[in-house]
C-alpha cells in the first residue's frame, strides 16, 4: 500500500517543485524590473528569453534534487537537513545554469536575475516542504500514509525501536505485531506467533510494507531464511543488528572486493571533497581575518610588549590532528613562567599569574588572534575542537571516554563546545560530547552557525578567564 501512495506523492512533490521555480522566477523578474528597487539597465533581454532558459533547467533542478535524496521516502530526517539540501542543490544548480549560459554564449543574461532566482527558489522551495512535510506528519498521526510493519525477533533492539516508533508517531509506522519464537509479549504489541508462520503470514497479508529483524545473534542463522521469505513476496526486510549498543556513534557501511565493513563511526572530514572546501576556506578565511584584525593586533602587541616583560607570543605545544604536536600560537597574557610549571598549571578564575592587559585579551579572546597564523600553516583550523597539551591529552585519555577521538580532525580556533558555554574552566565530559557531535555531524552549515555564535556570543564569555 505504501509504495504506491509514496510514488503519488512523490510524484506531485515533483510537479510542486517545478511550478516553484516557475514562480521563482515570475516574482525575480517582477523584483528585477518591475518592482523598483533596482535599477533597470539598458540592452535588458525580453521575457522570453529570460524564462525559456529557466523552463529548460528544471529538469536539471528535478536532477540535482534527487541527487541530494531530496525525493527519498525517509521519514525520520529532520527538516534542517533537508533545507541544507535544498540549498546545495541550488547552488549546484544556479553554478550549472551560469555554465550553460557562458557555453551557449548568452553574455546578456542578467546576473541579478540570477542571484534573485537562487535566493528566491530556495526560499519558497524550503517554505513548499515545510508545509509538505507539516501536513504529512498530521495525516500520518491520523492513520494516513502510514507503513504497515511486523518485527521479526525479539531483542533488546526490538523495545527501543518500538519505544521510539510509539513517541514519534509523525514517522507513520503501524506495527501489526511481532513473530518471536520465545512467545515474548510486548505491551501494545500483537504476537502473531513464532518464526514458521511468517511465510504463510505474508502470503495472506499483502499490505505489509516491511519487516524488521530483531534477532538476537545466537538467532542469526535464521536470518537468512527470513530474507528469502521477504524477497520471494516483495516485502522490504530491514535489520536492527544486535551488536547496535556496543557501536559507540553512527556506524556506516562501505564495501571493499563485495565485502560489507562497518566503520565504527561516521566523519564526514573522512571525505576528500569535505576535507578539501574545508581546508580552502580556512586558508582564504585566515588571510582575510589577519588583514581585518592587523591593527588590533599590532595595537595589542604594542600594550603586551610595554605592560610587562617577556616575549610578545606565547607559543605552547598542543596535541592536534593525528595525534601530531604542534605549536599554538596566543598572545602572552601572563607572566612568564617555567616551562615545567607552564605544561601543566590550569587556568582558573582571577588567576594571579595573569597580567593587566592580558585579563582583558583573555576575556576577549584577542589573545587567540595570532592563531590564524596556525590555521594558515595547517597546523589549526578555523572552526573544530580546541587543542588541548600534551601532559592533559594523556592524563584526559584515561578518565573521559572517547576523549581521544577529538584529535580525527584539525583542532579549531573556535568550536560547538565554546559556542555552547564550555570553555574554560568547565566540564571536558561536556566538551567532549560536544566535540563528537560536531566531528560526526560536520557540514557547512554548521560551521557558519559557529561562527555567527561566535561573533554573537562566543568572544566576550564568562568563562573565558
Amino acid at each position: 500500500m505504501i509504495k504506491q501512495n509514496q510514488k503519488l506523492i512523490n510524484n506531485a512533490i515533483v510537479l510542486l517543485d517545478a511550478v516553484v521555480m516557475v514562480f521563482s522566477f515570475l516574482l525575480t523578474w517582477y523584483i528585477r524590473i518591475h518592482s523598483g528597487i533596482m535599477n533597470i539597465e539598458g540592452g535588458l533581454l525580453s521575457f522570453r528569453a529570460y524564462l525559456i532558459p529557466v523552463i529548460i533547467m528544471i529538469p536539471v533542478y528535478i536532477l540535482l534534487y534527487n541527487f541530494k535524496r531530496l525525493y527519498n521516502t525517509e521519514r525520520t530526517v529532520f527538516i534542517s537537513n533537508e533545507i541544507v539540501n535544498i540549498i546545495t542543490a541550488n547552488v549546484l544548480g544556479i553554478l550549472v545554469f551560469t555554465g550553460l549560459l557562458f557555453l551557449t554564449k548568452q553574455i546578456d543574461y542578467s546576473r541579478a536575475v540570477l542571484i534573485i532566482f537562487f535566493f528566491v527558489c530556495t526560499i519558497f522551495t524550503s517554505i513548499e516542504r515545510i508545509i509538505i512535510r507539516t501536513f504529512m506528519r498530521r495525516a500520518r498521526k491520523k492513520g494516513l500514509n502510514v507503513k504497515y510493519t511486523v518485527f521479526v525477533g525479539y531483542s533488546e533492539g526490538t523495545d527501543k525501536f518500538f519505544k521510539l516508533i510509539k513517541e514519534n508517531k509523525h514517522w507513520g509506522y503501524n506495527v501489526l505485531g511481532i513473530f518471536d519464537d520465545s512467545n515474548t509479549k510486548l505491551e501494545g504489541m500483537a504476537y502473531l506467533g513464532n518464526l514458521s508462520e511468517l511465510d504463510e503470514y505474508l502470503s495472506e497479508n499483502r499490505d505489509v510494507d516491511e519487516i524488521i529483524i530483531t534477532l538476537e545473534m545466537r538467532e542469526y542463522d535464521k536470518i537468512k531464511n527470513i530474507i528469502a521469505i521477504c524477497e520471494k513476496l516483495g516485502v522490504r526486510a530491514q535489520i536492527i543488528p544486535g551488536y547496535y549498543k556496543y557501536l559507540p556513534a553512527k556506524p556506516y557501511v562501505e564495501e571493499i572486493g563485495g565485502m560489507p565493513l562497518i566503520n565504527m563511526r561516521y566523519i564526514p572530514l573522512d571525505n576528500i571533497l569535505n576535507r578539501f572546501i574545508k581546508r580552502s576556506i580556512d586558508i582564504i578565511g585566515s588571510l582575510i581575518a589577519i588583514i581585518i584584525f592587523s591593527p588590533i593586533m599590532l595595537i595589542v602587541a604594542v600594550l603586551v610588549k610595554t605592560t610587562s616583560k617577556g616575549p610578545l607570543i606565547f607559543k605552547q605545544e598542543r596535541v592536534g590532528l593525528n595525534r601530531k604536536p604542534f605549536t599554538m600560537y596566543k598572545f602572552r597574557s601572563m607572566r612568564v613562567q617555567d616551562p615545567n610549571e607552564e605544561k601543566k598549571d590550569w587556568t582558573v578564575k582571577n588567576d594571579p599569574r595573569k597580567t593587566k592587559i592580558g585579563t582583558f585579551i583573555r576575556k576577549t579572546s584577542i589573545d587567540e588572534l595570532p592563531q590564524f597564523f596556525n590555521v594558515l600553516k595547517g597546523d589549526m583550523s578555523l572552526i573544530g575542537p580546541r587543542p588541548e597539551r600534551p601532559y592533559y591529552v594523556e592524563k584526559f585519555k584515561d578518565e573521559i571516554p572517547k576523549y581521544m577521538v577529538k584529535h580525527q580532525v584539525r583542532p579549531g580556533i573556535t568550536g560547538w563546545a565554546q559556542v555552547n558555554g564550555w570553555r574554560g574552566d568547565t566540564s571536558i565530559e561536556k566538551r567532549i560530547e560536544c566535540d563528537i557531535y560536531y566531528i560526526e555531524n560536520w557540514s557547512l552549515t554548521l560551521d557558519i552557525k559557529i561562527i555567527f555564535l561566535t561573533f554573537f556570543n562566543g568572544f566576550i564569555n564568562s568563562n573565558a578567564y
